[in-house]
């Protein structure tokens, strides 16, 4: 059990504005709430930086770079695990959901298949019954329709393994993320170290698959995330029929739609439109697609995920901030936006009775810099 403490003279980021004040925290939760610019004997005094809650993130590839940090180069995966719940504390992550892979495609050499979603999520497992997190841990599978093993690696996982979130990725090329031939070309040689030689045929095999299989997994997944009882998201949604067939199937979250077009569909349908990080802060998406910062300057843009750059969500925020002209409204992209998104009810606002998941930071210019960060009303960053 935490000690009680005080933290005073901060900028207190509220659900729907920030105002000068204090909090209180006792037993891991939010006792009282003042305004008010004074400092109580024993209080900490926060020096009029900003305090909201912890971040909550919905999709991450972080983990998987922790894995694999280079093309070939598999690390031992409890070290990996560990890295990664840190980095994400480093940066005010407080609630995470892990993204990892279900479902994959052989070597064609080899007929080796890289699955390794059921031996990460024992492993997380296994570290959230040791206390080994910092941060609080859930699953995030990532089903790849235009993959071999789908059905087999989604029968592996049950309502037992409290998966919070389901999301339908296509990655076949052509389509989708990978519209553009030559962007999909760029990442595949470039990450997976592919000859040019074999990329025309890799692309031929990945539309043939898709065209054998796409529709059986795709009923396979959102078959399993019932049973999970997982939120389903969708990912990449290009056209607004694709955002129709998302509604069909019961997608309340859109992940990175690459057009006007398909968020303007999203809104329609109420589904929630998250949108990354990187390509708010990049200025635009790697693959081509529709920035983030057009859509939100059109009240497009619902939830941010730091994707592939964990620092990017509390910058990216902030961005969002300064760019509406609403601090709060900004910060709740990445706090109450994605907790309610995902269910989660007891976190991601500062009120009494809510947990003591916090984020402390100030602003160097335009850029936040993390001063400290409290997990249930415990420092670990």
């Amino acid at each position: 059990m935490s000690e009680p403490e005080t933290f005073a003279n901060a900028r207190l980021v509220l659900r729907d504005e920030v105002v000068h004040g204090s909090i209180r925290v006792e037993g891991g939760r939010i006792t009282a709430l003042d305004q008010g610019g004074s400092v109580p004997a024993g209080a900490v005094d926060c020096d009029g930086d900003f305090l909201c809650p912890g971040l909550i993130e919905l999709h991450t590839d972080t983990l998987e770079r922790h894995l694999r940090p280079r093309p070939g180069v598999h690390w031992p995966h409890l070290p990996a695990i560990a890295a990664h719940d840190a980095e994400l504390a480093s940066v005010g992550i407080t609630s995470v959901y892990d993204a990892i892979r279900v479902g994959s495609i052989s070597d064609r050499a080899t007929r080796h298949y890289g699955k390794y979603a059921r031996e990460i999520a024992d492993q997380i497992a296994q570290m959230r019954r040791a206390g080994a997190f910092k941060i609080t841990h859930h699953l995030h599978l990532r089903a790849e329709i235009c993959s071999e093993t789908l059905p087999e690696e989604l029968a592996e996982f049950g309502p037992e393994d409290d998966i919070g979130i389901l999301s339908l990725m296509d990655h076949t090329p052509g389509q989708r993320q990978f519209r553009d031939i030559s962007k999909f070309e760029e990442y595949v040689c470039g990450k997976h170290n592919m000859p040019k030689a074999e990329f025309d045929p890799y692309c031929a095999f990945l539309i043939d698959l898709r065209a054998r299989v796409g529709a059986a997994h795709e009923a396979a997944a959102i078959n399993a995330a019932q049973r999970f009882g997982a939120t389903l998201a969708s990912h990449d949604d290009t056209t607004r029929a694709q955002v129709s067939t998302s509604r069909d199937q019961g997608i309340r979250l859109a992940e990175f739609p690459t057009t006007i077009e398909a968020a303007e569909a999203c809104r329609e349908a109420g589904i929630a439109i998250i949108m990354g990080g990187p390509n708010l802060v990049r200025g635009g998406s790697h693959s081509g697609n529709v920035a983030a910062m057009d859509l939100a300057e059109r009240g497009l843009l619902d939830i941010l995920s730091s994707d592939y750059v964990p620092s990017s969500l509390l910058l990216g925020a902030v961005m969002l901030g300064q760019a509406w002209g609403d601090m709060a409204r900004g910060i709740g992209t990445v706090t109450h936006a994605p907790a309610e998104a995902a269910g989660l009810t007891d976190r991601a606002t500062l009120a009494i009775g809510q947990r003591a998941d916090l984020l402390r930071f100030r602003l160097m210019g335009d850029v936040p810099v993390p001063r400290g960060v409290w997990v249930d009303g415990h420092k670990v960053a």
